[in-house]
């Protein structure tokens, strides 16, 4: 019986293997199946995004292509722009600090001659001032002369006062 017990148990150990050889059979042919189906909807989904990008895809591509042209002018009319503006800023600023130290010059000049003239109106109230007063001066002290002998000739030479000797010693101390 040990002889059919080996025979027996490889019998089962066939089996078992035929068994599993057949159940991995369908498990791989449903793996297929599946991976089928999957494979079938990608396709399908990837025919769906090129059916709907494709044209946006074209169109952009088209826009790009009409666009560019314009896009390089613009550069390239900015970067000109920008030189331009550049130059001008420059020659507006050197045209300003020529304007300042214009100014500068003039408002130099001009204090100089305010102040000339300043001085000179300054010189000419003294002279004035001096031209007027000293004949002024003089014509008050000839008419205070008057005015002193017109008076000293209506009025009586003053009295000497009187002294008495003896009132006189007893003031002494």
């Amino acid at each position: 019986m040990a002889n059919v017990n080996g025979n027996t148990l490889l019998v089962v150990f066939i089996a078992l293997t035929g068994a599993a050889v057949v159940l991995q059979a369908f498990v791989l042919l449903a793996i297929y199946i599946a991976i089928r189906k999957t494979a079938k909807s990608v396709l399908d989904e990837v025919q769906e995004v090129r059916t709907a990008v494709l044209p946006v895809i074209d169109q952009s591509r088209d826009l790009l292509n009409r666009v560019g042209p314009h896009l390089e002018s613009i550069s390239t009319d900015l970067s000109e722009l920008t030189r331009s503006l550049r130059v001008q800023s420059a020659d507006l600023q050197s045209v300003a600090t020529e304007a300042l130290e214009r100014v500068r010059v003039q408002t130099s000049r001009m204090d100089f001659m305010f102040s000339r003239l300043l001085d000179t109106v300054d010189r000419a109230g003294g002279l004035v001032a001096q031209t007027i007063n000293l004949p002024f001066r003089q014509v008050s002290a000839i008419v205070a002369t008057a005015k002193a002998v017109v008076g000293a000739l209506r009025n009586p030479p003053p009295r000497p006062a009187r002294t008495h000797p003896t009132a006189d010693k007893d003031m002494f101390v």
